[in-house]
Formats: C-alpha cells, structure tokens, sequence
C-alpha cells in the first residue's frame, strides 16, 4: 500500500490516503491495532460508501464526479478478496441453511450469523440478507404446501 501511495497517480495516492486514514481511525477507536476482518470492514465500508456516492452523483447528474468515485472504488477493490457471483453467493446460502438447521423466515439471523463472516468483504450484506431471505420465504411456503397437502392424501 505504501508503494502505491508513492507512486505517480494523484488520485490512486489521494484515494489509498483516504483508505488509511478510515484504518487509522478505526484502529484508534479500537485501541488496538486492527485485525485482518476488522480491516477488510474498513476497505468494505469504504467500497460501499463510493457505491451509494456514485449513485447520489448519477442522479444529480455529475457524471465526472461520479466517474472519479468509480476509479477510487477501482483502487480499493484492488485490496479486497474477489467478490461473489450470484452462483457462488446462493450455493453459501444453501450451504448455510442446510448447516443452521433453518426451516423459516424467523430463522434468518441464525443463518446471517454463520454467512456474515464468511461474506464479509466479498458480497454486501444487504444483498445476502435477501437472498436468505428469498430462499428461507421459498423453504417456508414448501412447508406450507406439503402441510395442507397431506390431509388431503390421508381422505
């Protein structure tokens, strides 16, 4: 990282300053120096917040400010773990819910307490919240169906 912010590229420095100064502040509020999870929360927290300034700069219609958001989030992505396809990110929900035991909506925190820290820095939350969500609503429904089918094969 200092490398980089020794390099040539203005904005790559400006962006990777930034960066360490939300480390450098969270370790302080820490007391502690930072863990790898506890960093990857950082860089993770920092990708989002670009996320939601290119979208309010989109609807503004600020398309250069919009645009140097975009390359910072470039430069931060740089030193996250690749994020998960749709593919990847469902398959860990199944997994998750199979390993958790989970037979309803109500139990989606004790699927996102095992899928948390397994996602962290390689999908947003949000998104594999509803996806549990989505998943935990279908094996819900299924159980519904089976229960209201089975008085009707016992007649």
């Amino acid at each position: 990282m200092t490398a980089s912010i020794r390099g040539g590229d203005p904005m790559r420095r400006d962006t990777l300053r930034m960066a360490a100064s939300a480390a450098y502040n969270a370790q302080k509020a820490a007391g502690r120096p930072l863990n790898d999870d506890e960093m990857l929360g950082v860089l993770s927290r920092e990708v989002k917040q670009r996320h939601e300034s290119v979208e309010a700069y989109r609807r503004a219609g600020r398309e250069e400010l919009a645009a140097r958001e975009e390359a910072e989030l470039a430069v931060l992505r740089e030193f996250l773990p690749p994020t998960l396809d749709e593919a990847e990110l469902r398959e860990m929900v199944h997994a998750a819910i199979e390993e958790s035991g989970a037979t309803s909506a109500r139990d989606l925190g004790r699927v996102m307490s095992l899928l948390a820290p397994r996602t962290r820095g390689r999908a947003d939350g949000r998104a594999v919240s509803a996806m549990v969500a989505q998943e935990l609503a279908r094996l819900d429904i299924g159980t519904h169906q089976v229960i209201h089918e089975r008085p009707e094969e016992a007649r």
